[in-house]
C-alpha cells in the first residue's frame, strides 16, 4: 500500500497539475477508490469547469462480421465461409443511414472484421456512400488500416490518404485492447501489434485526422500493463495532440473463447479515475454505459469522466457477449441531468451540434 507520505506527495502533484511519473502512477492502484475519485473529479473540473456533459447521436455499423483475426475476446466475428458471415448490402446500409438521420444522428461509427476478399475500392465506396447521405464517418480502427495496408501492399499513409479523399472524417480507437504485445499475442495474435496501432494513429494525426483511443481491460493484463498502455498514449499525445478522447471499457467474457470473470464496478471506476490522472493531455474521458449500465455511468461522472458517449442506435460487438444495456437519446439526457449536469450534443470531433 502507498504510505501516508506518498499519498500526500501524490495529492500535492495532482492538485498543482504536475505530471505523474510512471512509478507514481503505478502507486495509484494501491489507493482507495474514493481518494482516486476525489482527485480525478478535481482534475476533471479544472479542465471542464462548466457543469455539463457531452454525448453524441450516432450508429455503430459493422459492415462485415467476417474476420481472419480470430481474437479470443470476441464473440461477434465469424471466419470466412461460416454460414452466419455477412457483408452488409447497400440497400441495408441505406436503410440504416436513413433511420440514423431520422433519430437525429450526425455520424456513423464504422468498423468491421478483417475480411480477406473485399477489394480496396469497396472501403472507399463505403465512405462515399455514407458521406453522400449527409453523415460523418468515424471509421476504420487501426487493425483495419494495418490489414488493408498489408493486404494491398500499400503504405499506411497511402491507405489513410485514399480514405480521407473518399471522405473519412476521423478514426475510432478500437483494436487497442492493451498496448502491450505480450497481452496482444495471447488474446489477439492475428491483430496488429502495439507499435503498429500507434503508428496508424501517429500517421493519421500527421495527416490532420483526429482520433479517439480506447482500452479494453480486465482480462489477462496486469495493472502495470494497463499503466504502460496509458503512458504510451500520453507519449503520443504529447507529440501529436491528435486524440480527442479516451474510452476505457471492461472486457465482457460471455460467449468468448477467452472466458473469465466480468470486471467489477470498483475496478472499472478506479481504472477510469487513474486514466484521468495519468492522461493529463487528454481533454475528454468517456464513460462506458454499454458495458457498465446507466447507473454506474452516472457515478463515473464523479470519477473523472465528462462525456456520456454515444446513443448507440445500433451496437453488435458487446451485445454478442450477452450484455444488453440500451439507452435512447432521451434516456441519456435524463441520466446526465439526473447526475446534476447539463447535457450537450456533440459530433465525433467534439464540436457542439445545434
Amino acid at each position: 500500500m502507498a504510505g501516508c507520505a506518498t499519498t500526500a506527495a501524490l495529492e500535492k502533484k495532482i492538485l498543482t497539475q504536475e505530471r505523474l511519473s510512471a512509478d507514481e502512477a503505478l502507486a495509484l492502484w494501491d489507493l482507495d477508490l474514493l481518494t482516486l475519485g476525489r482527485w480525478a473529479n478535481h482534475v476533471r473540473r479544472q479542465r471542464h469547469p462548466e457543469p455539463r456533459v457531452s454525448y453524441v447521436v450516432d450508429r455503430n455499423i459493422n459492415y462485415t462480421n467476417i474476420c481472419v483475426s480470430g481474437c479470443r475476446f470476441c464473440a461477434f466475428f465469424r471466419p470466412p465461409g461460416h454460414p452466419e458471415g455477412y457483408v452488409l448490402s447497400w440497400e441495408e446500409l441505406a436503410r440504416k443511414l436513413d433511420e440514423t438521420k431520422a433519430l437525429g444522428g450526425t455520424g456513423i461509427l464504422l468498423q468491421g472484421g478483417l475480411h480477406p476478399d473485399l477489394p480496396f475500392g469497396y472501403y472507399e465506396e463505403l465512405v462515399r456512400f455514407i458521406r453522400q447521405a449527409g453523415l460523418m464517418v468515424h471509421g476504420f480502427s487501426p487493425p483495419e488500416i494495418v490489414f488493408l495496408a498489408k493486404s494491398f501492399d500499400l503504405p499506411i499513409t497511402t491507405v489513410l490518404a485514399r480514405l480521407i479523399a473518399a471522405g473519412l472524417n476521423s478514426i475510432p480507437g478500437g483494436g487497442a485492447e492493451i498496448l502491450v504485445d505480450r497481452v496482444r499475442r495471447a488474446i489477439a495474435p492475428g491483430k496488429c501489434t502495439a507499435p503498429e496501432w500507434l503508428t496508424v494513429m501517429a500517421t493519421a494525426h500527421d495527416l490532420g485526422l483526429r482520433t479517439t483511443a480506447t482500452m479494453m481491460f480486465g482480462h489477462i493484463e496486469t495493472k502495470a500493463e494497463r499503466l504502460e498502455h496509458l503512458l504510451r498514449l500520453r507519449e503520443l499525445q504529447d507529440r501529436s495532440r491528435g486524440f480527442t478522447a479516451f474510452i476505457p471499457w471492461s472486457f465482457q467474457p460471455g460467449g468468448t473463447a477467452l472466458g473469465g470473470q466480468t470486471t467489477d464496478v470498483v475496478d472499472y471506476l478506479k481504472t477510469l479515475a487513474i486514466s484521468r490522472l495519468v492522461l493529463d493531455n487528454f481533454d475528454n474521458l468517456q464513460v462506458s454505459w454499454v458495458t457498465q449500465g446507466a447507473k454506474v455511468a452516472q457515478v463515473a461522472l464523479e470519477f473523472g469522466a465528462n462525456d456520456f458517449g454515444s446513443t448507440m442506435i445500433e451496437e453488435n460487438v458487446v451485445a454478442a457477449t450477452g450484455v444488453g444495456y440500451r439507452l435512447s437519446r432521451e434516456e441519456i439526457v435524463r441520466q446526465i441531468q439526473g447526475a446534476g449536469y447539463r447535457p450537450w450534443q456533440r459530433d465525433h470531433l467534439y464540436r457542439p451540434v445545434a
